[in-house]
């Protein structure tokens, strides 16, 4: 059976980008290199939390905080590693200035996106799998403890961070070179309104509209109420909180899909496809 020319053409761009890993230890070492750090570093302080938590009721609640504050970086880097490695993967092109030389092809822009979605999935669980397989040597932790769920929480993640990436790909079209920082800062910034470590309702109340429209608070609202909390809630899902997430994200991606388009169009009619980066 013949294989889709859009696939062979997708399939291109995603070998073209993992042949750049072949011989190149410091990019692979850079993948796994901030997961595994930030897993440490909270990691360790989880711990001191969960022994200074003391005996009795206290100890259900330390160790409440170890697997919210251990699960909450986890599943943060996950929106973190895929929107980077999309929004960085398209840097590549610009760097290597072919991006031009990519729309003089065939390649069609869905294609283009479908092979940034790919590399950065690639990327993510690359980067992730050595931090969750360090969480459980070194904590004993088991990310996936609550269940299927984590599944559904992990999805609306990764949905998030392609809504971003292709939201700043859209803005390094339409600026150039003066948008890449946003590739790396932008999710960044919008960690203390995702509710990861906290819930939404620690945020003053002129606030907490942001956050409730991030699909990022309600997945993390979730995790929590899948963990439990000390107080004998784990096991439950918020299925509320999971449909409020899956929603919003249909209308990020959606968002996000139509600025890449008129940008993506804006671009190529100016010409500055050619000259993007320069």
């Amino acid at each position: 059976m013949r294989t889709p020319p859009a696939l062979r053409r997708i399939w291109g761009m995603v070998y073209r980008h993992l042949a750049l890993f072949r011989r190149s230890w410091p990019r692979i070492l850079e993948l796994a290199y901030w997961p595994t750090f930030q897993m440490l570093i909270w990691g360790f302080t989880a711990s001191f939390f969960a022994n200074r938590a003391g005996t009795g009721g206290a100890v259900a609640i330390g160790a409440a905080t170890f697997g919210i504050l251990l699960s909450g970086v986890l599943l943060w880097e996950v929106a973190l590693r895929t929107q980077m490695g999309m929004a960085v993967s398209f840097l590549e092109e610009i760097w290597s200035r072919n991006l031009g030389h990519v729309f003089v092809s065939p390649l069609r822009p869905w294609e283009l996106v479908a092979a940034l979605i790919g590399v950065s999935m690639i990327r993510m669980l690359c980067g992730m799998a050595p931090a969750v397989l360090l969480a459980w040597v070194l904590y004993a932790f088991d990310v996936f403890a609550p269940g299927p769920v984590i599944v559904l929480f992990v999805i609306n993640l990764i949905v998030m961070g392609w809504s971003v990436s292709l939201g700043v790909v859209s803005l390094i079209l339409r600026h150039g070179a003066g948008a890449e920082a946003l590739a790396w800062t932008i999710l960044f910034g919008l960690t203390p309104f995702s509710a990861v470590f906290y819930p939404v309702a620690v945020l003053p109340v002129y606030l907490q509209p942001i956050a409730l429209a991030l699909p990022s608070s309600h997945v993390f609202e979730g995790m929590r109420t899948a963990i439990g909390q000390g107080d004998h809630t784990e096991g439950l899902i918020a299925w509320g909180q999971l449909a409020w997430a899956g929603g919003l994200n249909v209308v990020w991606l959606a968002a996000a899909c139509l600025l890449f388009v008129h940008e993506f169009s804006a671009a190529r009619k100016s010409g500055a496809l050619l000259n993007i980066g320069e």
